[in-house]
């Protein structure tokens, strides 16, 4: 699993559409089957599959399903699906989500504890100004 998470994290550090375009299509051709259509023996409803077979390891369904939901928001929204958290301590991917401004942090937490790091070094800048 850690290792189909590495791969899609390419896709979140696209900068732009073509960039995760080309990653997407990269893992498609190399590390997923033909797209198709299962029922998995008449056990569920009709659902589309990119994975090997119906048996696939978790590793490999995750991977292929990851990549079929994020070619899709690529084709919807003509740009990168998320993005990696700007916060160096923690470095997790989102999806980015409606409009508004854009995100830069995965989460509130990290938002904020980059703000109130960014407001620290601030006022230590302003105290040793002051003192020299």
């Amino acid at each position: 699993m850690r290792a189909a998470a590495a791969l899609l994290r390419q896709v979140f550090a696209a900068e732009h559409a073509d960039d995760a375009a080309a990653t997407l299509n990269r893992l498609l051709k190399d590390r997923t089957g033909p797209l198709r259509l299962t029922s998995h023996g008449g056990s569920t409803p009709w659902h589309p599959h990119l994975d090997h077979d119906d048996d696939a390891p978790w590793d490999e369904w995750f991977l292929a399903s990851s990549c079929m939901a994020l070619t899709v928001l690529v084709w919807d929204r003509q740009c990168p699906p998320g993005r990696i958290c700007a916060s160096p301590g923690c470095q997790n991917v989102f999806i980015t989500q409606g409009s508004g401004p854009e995100r830069r942090f995965c989460s509130r937490r990290c938002a904020t504890r980059e703000r109130v790091a960014a407001h620290r070094r601030s006022r230590s800048a302003e105290q040793s100004s002051e003192v020299t």
